[in-house]
């Protein structure tokens, strides 16, 4: 059967992506990491891939490379790498992208889809999203937070064969996975989590369930929660309060599999003075809420802070760029 146990290229080996390749990989499945941090390529070769936290530390075997060029073949690609690196990074394994390939994009934001389609072929692109937390602690080592489905769909919408395979298979081996007849809609909710939590988190470097703890920052979060659901409305995703609770309730929940003793991956690219994704994430949902009509005054502030933290390294000593 088609994807029944398929080789997995992963395209950005950072937090998400180590633990999707570690997890799929300690399932059983031929899985081959892509990234261009020497350090943490060179560990995963050498060592392994360590996972602690969430699940029991344990060391998992798999291949990684810094040259996508030496991959041979891929069945499904998986792109987690930072958004702003699309182009490069489609086009460094846009050899592998043939006949039934399957490319899905688990990156923050939107637009991904899109911008991957325009390189290696809309035929070839599903959406998909993770509710998981992950973190890097070094090269070679990822702390796992929690143990929350991922989602995978037909952007056109509707459960097609081929999501239902790959969610299957990705679920056999000990990757959680939901096909999804509307995979825009789910992954307006995660973009729901993304704007209200990830922000905040940057600039206060704060777990999400420390966060909420404050007044006056859950205040600030539920405003941006309430302004990316406005948008989300006004764009044709109805997004009610009982949704938006739920999200609210999954991401900042310490027990039961949720993530809220993580902080955000934007976060974690202030805090190594990388460039964050920040006009994926808040900035396309400031940008179409002006072209909606919509204020987004609370995600604009963040926007501005977010962007005022970059510029205190970003000029001196230029942007490090890697995967999530």
């Amino acid at each position: 059967m088609l994807f029944e146990h398929p080789k997995i290229v992963i395209v950005g080996a950072g937090a998400m992506g180590s633990l999707f390749g570690g997890l799929l990989a300690e399932g059983g499945v031929d899985v081959t990491l892509v990234d261009v941090w020497r350090e943490h390529v060179d560990a995963v070769s050498r060592d392994g891939l360590r996972i602690v936290g969430h699940g029991g530390e344990r060391t998992i075997r798999l291949a990684a490379t810094l040259d996508p060029q030496a991959i041979p073949a891929a069945d499904i690609l998986l792109f987690q790498c930072k958004a702003y690196a699309n182009e490069a990074a489609a086009r460094s394994v846009r050899h592998l992208v043939k006949g039934s390939t399957a490319v899905i994009s688990f990156q923050n934001g939107l637009g991904n889809e899109e911008a991957l389609g325009r390189i290696l072929g809309e035929a070839h692109i599903l959406g998909g999203l993770t509710a998981q937390g992950a973190v890097m602690v070094e090269a070679g080592v990822v702390r796992n937070f929690g143990d929350l489905p991922s989602y995978i769909g037909e952007l056109g919408g509707g459960l097609s064969e081929r999501a239902v395979a790959i969610a299957d298979a990705f679920t056999r081996h000990r990757l959680p996975t939901v096909a999804s007849a509307n995979i825009k809609k789910e992954k307006w909710q995660k973009l729901l989590g993304n704007v209200a939590l990830g922000a905040v988190s940057a600039a206060t470097d704060m777990t999400s369930a420390a966060m909420v703890a404050i007044p006056e920052l859950r205040a600030a979060i539920l405003r941006a929660l309430d302004e990316t659901a406005a948008v989300a409305r006004a764009c044709g995703i109805p997004l009610g309060d009982a949704e938006k609770r739920a999200i609210f309730d999954k991401l900042t929940d310490t027990g039961h599999g949720g993530t809220g003793a993580s902080k955000s991956s934007m976060a974690a690219d202030i805090a190594q003075r990388r460039k964050t994704e920040i006009d994926v994430i808040h900035g396309s949902v400031s940008r179409l809420g002006r072209e909606k009509g919509v204020p987004t005054p609370t995600i604009d502030t963040m926007i501005a802070i977010v962007k005022g933290l970059e510029s205190q390294y970003a000029k001196a000593a230029g942007i490090q760029r890697r995967g999530t």
